[in-house]
């Protein structure tokens, strides 16, 4: 099975910024689409950014033009830099990795079947 362990998360101020970090391993990491999601106490869990093979990105409208989702394919390390960090933005955000199916896109939790055990984001 995939491993996957985030990292980076903390309290920050509006308008401030993080770059959260998911080292994989027991994956192909070339050769995986892989993803960031985060939840909200009381919601269900929001794709926020994907990674295809071919280096093309997909956002969730609400951090589009805030949000950079890319790889580091030497260290196996799939980051998220956030930027002009909002209070809607708080939640436990987890890398995901291992796809199950494409038919739904890479921002829906069913496309995956790894998971790491998130990383925690407060904005205030």
């Amino acid at each position: 099975h995939v491993q996957l362990v985030e990292s980076g998360g903390g309290s920050v101020q509006a308008g401030g910024s993080l770059r959260l970090s998911c080292t994989a391993s027991g994956l192909a990491f070339s050769n995986s689409c892989m993803g960031w999601f985060r939840q909200a106490p009381g919601k269900e869990r929001e794709g926020v950014a994907g990674l295809y093979l071919d280096g093309r990105t997909v956002y969730v409208d609400s951090v589009k033009g805030r949000f950079t989702i890319s790889k580091d394919f030497a260290k196996n390390t799939l980051y998220l830099q956030m930027y002009s960090l909002k209070p809607e933005d708080t939640g436990m955000y987890y890398c995901a990795a291992d796809v199950r199916t494409l038919g739904f896109g890479l921002l829906s939790p069913a496309a995956f079947r790894g998971w790491g055990h998130g990383t925690q984001v407060t904005v205030s």
